[in-house]
């Protein structure tokens, strides 16, 4: 995948996780939850950004070892909004979809870089 769609597409994943965090509700849980799927949501776009412009192969596969992480903790806190009802489904599933994909591309993203010659 073309590494400027995929730019585009991790800072749409963030803006649209920002929005639902900011729909869950007013509580302890939802809070704590809003904060951790807005951090992670955005790091993966941010730390994307930080892979493109890597200067070594080692930098560019740490840093997107973090993206990574960043995708499937997004996973993570998607599924247990729902997992706790805080959301009703058809208001979460495309960003687990999403979120899922993300983590698949950069996984192979990865295995490809490690894989290459240095």
């Amino acid at each position: 995948m073309d590494k400027h769609l995929l730019k585009k597409r991790t800072k749409e994943f963030a803006h649209q996780c920002v929005k639902l965090a900011l729909l869950l509700p007013k509580t302890t849980l939802g809070n704590h939850i809003r904060g951790q799927l807005i951090r992670s949501a955005t790091s993966v776009a941010a730390n994307y950004r930080a892979a493109i412009l890597a200067q070594s192969k080692a930098s560019f596969v740490a840093k997107i070892s973090i993206v990574i992480e960043e995708a499937d903790e997004s996973h993570f806190w998607l599924e247990f909004i729902l997992d706790e009802r805080m959301l009703k489904a058809d208001q979460v599933d495309e960003f687990l979809k999403e979120a899922y994909e993300l983590t698949s591309i950069f996984i192979s993203t990865r295995m490809t870089a490690n894989k290459q010659k240095r």
